[in-house]
């Protein structure tokens, strides 16, 4: 195989690439929120008028340069440009390869890379809550690499797990699209006068959480998952698998809720009020969430997809100056439109393969990610090397 070469990462990529728009006119834009950790491409929010930002085309990668963004993994290939050319937040920098030198695919890759991250991180500018990466930095970043045809062959293999994400990704939201037609057909256009309205606490029990002091060890690092919004703000999927932080059983005894048992609907209640997620596993939660526990005769799809369709009345009920949150108290009284318990139950019965086959996909995705995960690091430093012709 032939040998590495040593390059500065500015020599290798094109960092900010030239783009040509016309200010003025309206193009495709990219939002720091379209960009979502673990997913390779990510896709225009909308469309707004140009009048500066960073300017890129299909396939460039958008690579966030601010705290915590840069953290939080916010790096992506864009897509689904309108006539291929789009712009975004100026937090981007763009990466594109170099003719004859790096492979495109390849170059979005090695900006997952952690050698490549962790050093763009060491490199902050700025005042604290808004460090930023420049881009000259990258000059200082050097770096073994392999030919071009191996760059092609190692991006070929880290994006056959990629395209098989996306693909399970794609056809949950085809299945999560399903579920929430028929129950808008069920139960919102053909709802019948008949139905009992009642308030949520009749049919649901809330519960809320709270976090153990970050002060003391003996609370943190057990084996009991603690969820928080920022769970589901970097989730993809309607179950809830796993949590980024875990607690003990003394952290337990200062949770207001306690154990709260798989299955449960989670719905944040601040900043912002909608992530929404059913548990997988038993866990604990914090104070930004409100737990609802499907245990008075309605099934947690059924609440999961109310919630969903009706997310923008819970937003309304909500209230606060600097966030807005909605309280338990509120929520508990909101109305709802109860259906028969056999239509209930029918209906149930419909969609529980959807919700089967939405859980399976999301193991699967699961196993997959940790696969590229650990593959990603050992190509991009010649542990593990690839054929190629």
């Amino acid at each position: 195989m032939d040998k590495w070469s040593q390059y500065s990462f500015s020599k290798f990529v094109q960092i900010n690439p030239v783009v040509k728009l016309m200010t003025g006119n309206e193009y495709s834009y990219v939002e720091m929120k379209d960009l979502q950790d673990g997913l390779k491409y990510c896709m225009p929010s909308g469309k707004r008028v140009f009048k500066g930002g960073s300017k890129f085309t299909n396939n460039d990668t958008l690579f966030a340069r601010i705290t915590p963004c840069l953290e939080n993994g916010k790096i992506c290939k864009v897509r689904d440009l309108m006539n291929n050319v789009g712009f975004g937040s100026t937090e981007f920098l763009v990466f594109r390869g170099k003719e004859d030198i790096s492979d495109n695919d390849f170059i979005y890759y090695l900006s997952r890379w952690e050698v490549v991250r962790n050093f763009a991180i060491s490199n902050f500018e700025g005042t604290s809550g808004r460090q930023r990466v420049a881009k000259g930095v990258f000059d200082n970043l050097l770096l073994k690499l392999p030919p071009l045809p191996e760059q092609a062959a190692i991006a070929e293999v880290l994006s056959s797990l990629d395209d098989k994400i996306d693909l399970l990704h794609r056809q949950n939201q085809t299945l999560e699209q399903l579920a929430e037609t028929l129950f808008r057909q069920w139960f919102i256009e053909e709802a019948e006068e008949g139905w009992e309205r009642k308030i949520l606490d009749d049919v649901v029990t809330v519960k809320g959480g709270s976090t153990p002091s970050t002060k003391l060890s003996e609370f943190w690092d057990g084996d009991i998952c603690w969820a928080t919004p920022k769970d589901l703000s970097n989730h993809s999927g309607v179950f809830l698998l796993n949590t980024e932080r875990r607690i003990t059983s003394r952290g337990l005894e200062r949770i207001s809720s306690g154990l709260l048992p798989q299955g449960i609907v989670l719905l944040s209640s601040r900043a912002p009020i909608g992530y929404l997620a059913i548990t997988d596993t038993p866990l604990a939660i914090n104070q930004g969430f409100i737990a609802i526990l499907c245990n008075k005769g309605i099934q947690n799809y059924f609440v999961y997809l109310w919630c969903k369709l009706n997310v923008e009345e819970i937003k309304n009920a909500g209230n606060g100056s600097v966030f807005q949150e909605i309280s338990k108290s509120i929520f508990r009284n909101l109305k709802i439109q109860v259906p028969p318990s056999s239509l209930l139950e029918k209906f149930n019965e419909i969609i529980s393969p959807l919700f089967d086959k939405i859980k399976n996909n999301q193991l699967q995705i699961r196993t997959l990610t940790q696969l590229r995960d650990t593959l990603l690091p050992r190509l991009m430093s010649g542990e593990v090397r690839v054929k190629y012709r």
